[in-house]
């Protein structure tokens, strides 16, 4: 049995997706601990026993060694790809492990601006106030790491070869781009997720979130100065 430490399509989903990928039977099963942001409940939970920094994603599985603990999303990817499904991966020897690692890392250099996104227009409470020409700036970067993956996509996924792990990285950040970025500018990221939503391990996964809570509106443009 594997336990997953999750927040609804949050950077968690990654590692969900890449379970169902692999087959959740391959660990005896998978118990979802669904946390909630912010709560007193994931405060106090045990997360900060699996995460040296109390944050989602965080695994714990039992190993030929013991009671393995995990967390951070682009290691836990890549642990269980080379692990449980090195065809999902690229090896040392592989031609293409460096542009494999590279868009493995590069997901997390846009989640952290998705999550700078989250931080001023979804958790801040009146009185506080967002920072217009913060959130412009965020939505900036965020849109030419857009335009990076536009420039990147130049086969069906991201690796010339096929399917990887590092397309289940994007899985989070697509999810949520759009609630701030309008998507019209890049064609190839949109059908490409629309590819991502058609693999049936990626629609299992979307079975056990069931509609996002997250976000109260489809979209958040950045607020007037």
């Amino acid at each position: 049995m594997i336990k997953l430490h999750h927040v609804q399509y949050g950077r968690s989903f990654r590692v969900l997706w890449l379970l169902e990928e692999i087959g959740v039977e391959t660990f005896g099963g998978l118990e979802v601990i669904e946390h909630r942001i912010g709560t007193k409940e994931m405060a106090e939970s045990e997360l900060g026993r699996v995460s040296p920094a109390a944050r989602i994603p965080a695994i714990e599985m039992e190993t030929e060694t013991g009671t393995l603990a995990m967390s951070e999303s682009g290691a836990i990817v890549e642990y269980l790809t080379e692990r449980f499904a090195p065809s999902l991966g690229r090896g040392v020897d592989d031609p293409e492990r460096a542009a494999y690692l590279q868009w493995i890392h590069y997901a997390e250099t846009q989640a952290s601006l998705i999550e700078n996104l989250n931080l001023q227009m979804v958790f801040l409470r009146p009185p506080a106030k967002p920072s217009p020409s913060v959130i412009k700036l965020q939505v900036a970067r965020l849109k030419q790491t857009l335009r990076g993956l536009e420039a990147g996509l130049q086969h069906e996924w991201l690796l010339e070869s096929g399917f990887s792990a590092a397309d289940v990285m994007q899985g989070f950040n697509l999810f949520a781009a759009p609630f701030f970025v309008q998507m019209d500018e890049f064609p190839k990221v949109c059908a490409y997720k629309a590819r991502m939503e058609q693999r049936a391990a990626h629609q299992r996964s979307v079975a056990r979130e069931g509609a996002q809570r997250f976000y109260a509106q489809s979209f958040y443009p950045v607020p007037e100065a």
